[in-house]
């Protein structure tokens, strides 16, 4: 009785949703051509804003259960005893900052009453999913101490009150946006260091946090109407020709196809495997702006034909020209011309040991970006680098191809 009681609950709100294909705002739907015309009616329709974010985050958590081992291993050659516990109440932060806020008389959208029921419906939701699916699933922690292990709880809840920020008080400055995200991701990136959880419980913890907190104050808002509401919620990216800076958190696979011979008779080729970075750029115009790339990734690797024990280990920082193009409101296409450093971890081989390498690199790429509300967005991304070659006695140089996801601030 319970279970087809709340399916039919979000039937009638996706229902609901699908209906209202242009809020209240103030934009000017008529100006552009027809094509951008479309793109912005369609992708401004509230279940549209309301998916975009935690679908993508929920949908890459599901593909990215097939390495979540390389994750691993990523953790273990970098910080194979990191051990922190700050995350246990890291996850609250975002909310105890809203809630202190309130409390000072800083204005937020809501009055008291609508906020707690807005947070109050979110955090049911969050907690029902996330039970849910724990003690259905059954995933064991990558520490082999419980079978909970899937989704992530903790990041469930960071990233659903850093929402409740967002929803609270970022129409007053993105900054409050920016700092709720990042503790959110601090929170979820710590406890994949940990060794709590697999680099799938943290994204799908992730979008859970996110719908969660959509659909609990969307809730509020059909109980509610406009009474207690402070501030209306502009729904659409007013500026299409805005300065697009912005800093996110980047997570991806990455692959180097072909092979390759650092020294004669050792012919090396490597399997696809996890990257992670952080990206951010300040533009000075709608078109172009200055920015920077941080990475690390871990790569299984064949050396004349064997798998080998040890790991490619790489870590890189780029900076350079951003590029950017509006097509619609919501929708930004990108490049980037990066040059930079990478370096290269010691690693040993069935046939000889790797020393370790850096040098200069180049890197180019293309992304889409959607923004689902001013200040906070997702990104695809396609990055080619052309790096050092792994010995200096090779003149041939790595070719890098990493497709990532991002979610960013933007401001």
């Amino acid at each position: 009785m319970f279970k087809p009681t709340i399916l039919l609950l979000l039937l009638l709100v996706l229902l609901d949703l699908e209906t209202q294909a242009q809020p209240r705002d103030s934009v000017d739907w008529s100006a552009g051509g027809a094509f951008r015309q479309r793109i912005d009616r369609h992708t401004s329709t509230k279940a549209y804003r309301m998916l975009f974010i935690g679908t993508p985050l929920i949908v890459g958590g599901i593909i990215m259960q097939s390495y979540d081992r390389d994750f691993r291993r990523l953790r273990n050659g970098y910080v194979p005893s990191f051990h922190q516990k700050y995350d246990d109440w890291l996850q609250y932060a975002p909310a105890g900052a809203m809630l202190a806020m309130k409390a000072c008389g800083v204005k937020s959208r809501s009055s008291w009453g609508r906020m707690l029921v807005s947070d109050a419906f979110s955090a049911g939701l969050m907690a029902i999913a996330v039970n849910s699916l724990k003690y259905s699933c059954r995933v064991m922690r990558p520490d082999g101490s419980t079978r909970n292990s899937f989704p992530s709880g903790l990041t469930a809840t960071a990233f659903m009150t850093a929402t409740m920020l967002h929803k609270e008080y970022g129409h007053r400055s993105p900054w409050y946006s920016i700092g709720g995200y990042a503790v959110a991701t601090a929170t979820g990136v710590t406890r994949q260091l940990n060794n709590r959880h697999w680099m799938s419980d943290i994204m799908v913890g992730a979008g859970i946090g996110i719908l969660a907190t959509e659909f609990g104050y969307y809730l509020a808002d059909l109980i509610f109407k406009e009474r207690g509401l402070n501030v209306y919620e502009t729904y659409s990216v007013h500026d299409r020709y805005r300065h697009p800076s912005f800093l996110g958190f980047a997570i991806g696979v990455m692959t180097i196809p072909g092979s390759y011979t650092p020294y004669e008779g050792m012919r090396m080729r490597f399997y696809s495997g996890p990257t992670v970075g952080v990206q951010g750029a300040w533009f000075a115009s709608p078109y172009w702006g200055i920015g920077g790339r941080l990475a690390c990734s871990n790569l299984r690797m064949e050396v004349n034909g064997a798998i080998q024990n040890d790991n490619f280990e790489s870590a890189s920082a780029y900076v350079g020209p951003y590029f950017s193009y509006p097509i619609s409101m919501r929708w930004q296409v990108g490049s980037k011309l990066l040059g930079g450093y990478e370096f290269y971890k010691k690693c040993e081989t069935s046939v000889r040991n790797l020393p370790g390498r850096n040098g200069l690199s180049f890197g180019t790429g293309v992304s889409t970006t959607y923004l689902a509300t001013q200040n906070l967005g997702v990104r695809f991304a396609v990055d080619y680098d052309m790096a050092p070659s792994i010995s200096r006695s090779s003149a041939q140089p790595l070719h890098k191809l990493s497709l990532g996801l991002e979610v960013c601030a933007v401001f």
